[in-house]
């Protein structure tokens, strides 16, 4: 599916900062960005994602934050009804 495809069907574009110990210092966090189109607001695209970090990474998780902004809605487009040429 495109990205515009998505954006029409509801998904936005979502960014999430992750902090998680680090696995040899783990008093000392670390920061990951993580962006990718997922629906609002239950996320199933980011959940699954911390999900397979929590079972398959040595990072413990400590906070994730998460911003969601939606670029384009079908209420958004429109079509041209005339066309012409310019010389």
């Amino acid at each position: 599916m495109s990205e515009l495809e998505q954006q029409l069907k509801g998904y936005r574009l979502t960014t999430a900062e992750i902090l998680y110990h680090m696995p040899d210092y783990p008093d000392f966090l670390q920061s990951y960005i993580w962006q990718e189109y997922d629906l609002a607001p239950r996320f199933p695209i980011l959940t699954k994602f911390l999900d397979f970090w929590h079972h398959n990474l040595d990072g413990k998780l400590h906070s994730v934050r998460v911003a969601s902004k939606g670029i384009v809605s079908a209420r958004e487009l429109s079509f041209a009804t005339d066309a012409g040429t310019l010389h």
